[in-house]
């Protein structure tokens, strides 16, 4: 940062101008009088006795010899007066403007010191940051290998159920779900941390939204899907983005809604054309989101009712992840709750929007440098 300089007034010169005038204020009149004197004798030095007794001298010799030089000396004492106090306004004057140039040095130095202290902490930070992301990635990535075996040891153990006793077949069951929601989860992990190291390679063109989000329903809610009231026009414009992590990012508003709506209770998912942007509305009618926890729902690990023992089981993690890969992707995510007016189940509604195809593709090409 560079240094703030405050200009230093030029050293007073008063003093040897109040000097001079000093001495002026003596010689003038002094010589004022001299030649007044001068004048007047010469003038009539060498009158008559007769013209002498009727002159006036003595009269002006008093009004240009004495009053005269007097009011020069007066109106040069007022003078020397005024100067004297220009100087003592100026000495202080350049007392305070050093002291405010030493006061600005001494700032800007803490300035610059505290800016490179934060700088090199911001740095630190990073890093950390960086150690953190890879640290993560690198046990998520080493988690999948053994996660991965274990998956396909169960799917082998229970190609023949009915050859397992019941008690057997139930903890199996248990287990390869747990394995499955482990899995799901470590590569969540593992997408989140690529993603914010600018890792995660997408690959956008145009995307067909209809069939999109009829993969996703089945995914996520199985033979459960009838609960999904559809509000879809057969023709809709395709949408640009990544048909893979666009699918992920509407599985994770669907989980998002199953797990917090009461069971059996209908989850509308609506898609329209708005403008140039696709838009998709899912909304549930469970408890809603509460106004104070909106605006932290899509930070990292956050839970709406964290604490509450009756609360769904989660990581914090769907919700982040989705926004994160929609904004990727050029789009954006919001929500809105209450959804209804109902009091008792006022409900949710999460709001995915993507470009429509042709116009990001007529940005893109308007702007190739971009």
């Amino acid at each position: 940062m560079r240094a703030i300089h405050v200009p230093q007034p030029t050293r007073p010169t008063g003093v040897s101008s109040l000097r001079a005038v000093s001495i002026i204020r003596f010689v003038l009149p002094l010589i004022l009088c001299l030649l007044a004197l001068g004048f007047e004798f010469g003038e009539h030095g060498g009158a008559s006795e007769t013209q002498r007794a009727g002159w006036p001298g003595m009269s002006e010799m008093v009004i240009f010899g004495m009053l005269g030089p007097a009011a020069v000396f007066a109106t040069m004492s007022y003078v020397v007066a005024l100067l004297r106090k220009i100087n003592v306004v100026q000495a202080r004057l350049t007392e305070m403007n050093q002291g405010l140039e030493r006061l600005v040095t001494e700032r800007t130095t803490d300035l610059q010191t505290s800016n490179a202290d934060l700088a090199q902490a911001n740095r630190q930070l990073h890093e950390l940051d960086e150690m953190k992301s890879d640290f993560v990635a690198l046990v998520s990535h080493e988690l999948r290998a053994p996660l991965a075996t274990l998956n396909g040891g169960l799917e082998v153990a229970l190609q023949h159920p009915e050859d397992l006793p019941l008690r057997a077949r139930r903890v199996l069951d248990l287990v390869m779900g747990e394995t499955l929601r482990l899995t799901q989860f470590v590569q969540t992990i593992l997408d989140v941390s690529q993603l914010e190291a600018g890792k995660l390679r997408l690959n956008c063109g145009p995307l067909a939204v209809r069939p999109m989000l009829r993969r996703a329903a089945e995914i996520v809610f199985g033979p459960d899907e009838q609960r999904i009231v559809w509000q879809i026009p057969t023709s809709l414009p395709p949408a640009w983005g990544d048909e893979v992590y666009a699918e992920e990012a509407v599985r994770n508003l669907l989980r998002n809604a199953q797990k917090y709506a009461p069971p059996q209770s209908p989850i509308e998912l609506t898609a329209l054309q708005v403008g140039n942007a696709m838009r998709v509305c899912i909304t549930d009618y469970g408890p809603g989101i509460p106004a104070e926890a909106q605006g932290k729902i899509f930070e990292r690990f956050y839970r709406a009712g964290q604490g509450d023992e009756h609360a769904p089981h989660g990581w914090g993690l769907g919700l982040h992840f989705a926004r994160s890969l929609i904004v990727a992707q050029g789009g954006s995510l919001s929500l809105e709750s209450p959804a209804r007016t109902d009091p008792d189940a006022p409900g949710a509604r999460f709001i995915l929007e993507l470009q429509i195809a042709e116009e990001a593709q007529d940005y893109a090409k308007a702007a190739p440098d971009r």
